[in-house]
């Protein structure tokens, strides 16, 4: 059984950075992959970034060169640094792990079997 707890959001300006933290728990051998989601009001959960064991890093276009997902093992830790943050960006951001590695669709939310309960990201 794998815990995944969000901390990080708030709100910030437009061109403002944040960094969201995702605290993990749980066997190892369930976190292969990780993923950050985010979804804005009426629209569906959308994949951000992805850290898969086999595939590497995975950005969404409307963040790729903004947005950086990283890990600190150590602390079973991941993170999302959010820069030059954009209106869009706002919207309840998911942390999600998956027992797989090299996921054939990695931005699919169907392939993570754990998520955390979301943190709010307001861009203004």
């Amino acid at each position: 059984h794998v815990q995944l707890v969000e901390s990080g959001g708030g709100s910030v300006q437009a061109g403002g950075t944040l960094r969201l933290s995702c605290t993990a728990s749980g066997p190892t051998h369930l976190r292969n992959s990780y993923a950050w989601f985010r979804q804005a009001p009426g629209k569906e959960r959308e994949a951000i970034a992805v850290l898969d064991r086999i595939v590497g890093t995975t950005y969404a276009d409307s963040v790729r060169g903004r947005f950086t997902i990283s890990e600190d093992k150590a602390k079973a830790a991941l993170y999302l640094q959010m820069n030059d943050l954009k209106f869009d960006d706002s919207g309840v951001y998911y942390c999600a792990a998956s027992a797989a590695a090299g996921l054939d669709y990695p931005l699919d939310p169907a392939g993570y079997n754990w998520w955390g309960q979301g943190t709010q990201v307001t861009v203004s």
